[in-house]
């Protein structure tokens, strides 16, 4: 199955590998109530770290699938350059 948003399932498991320590943290260890700062740190931290181990492959659809998109719009736009410098020569001609 291909899956067809490769970059929303991958901000979302981000999203889900930040909010989830961070609120673990917040509500399981109080300290972390009066210092949410430091639990936001903490949680990013480890957000990255889960990210890294184990979303290598929907970073790797995500971007792929950029690569793709930016690859079809860049020939899209040779192909009007093209069109525009042969209707320039073709009337540089007459």
């Amino acid at each position: 199955m291909k899956n067809r948003a490769p970059f929303l399932v991958y901000t979302v498991l981000r999203l889900l590998a930040f909010l989830v320590p961070l609120a673990i943290m917040w509500f399981f260890f109080p300290i972390f109530r009066e210092f949410w700062w430091l639990a936001a740190i903490f949680a990013a931290l480890i957000g990255v770290s889960i990210s890294m181990l184990f979303l290598r492959e929907p970073l790797t659809g995500a971007s792929t699938r950029l690569v793709e998109r930016r690859e079809g719009r860049s020939s899209a736009g040779q192909d009007d350059a093209d069109a525009e410098d042969e209707a320039i020569d073709d009337a540089d001609r007459r």
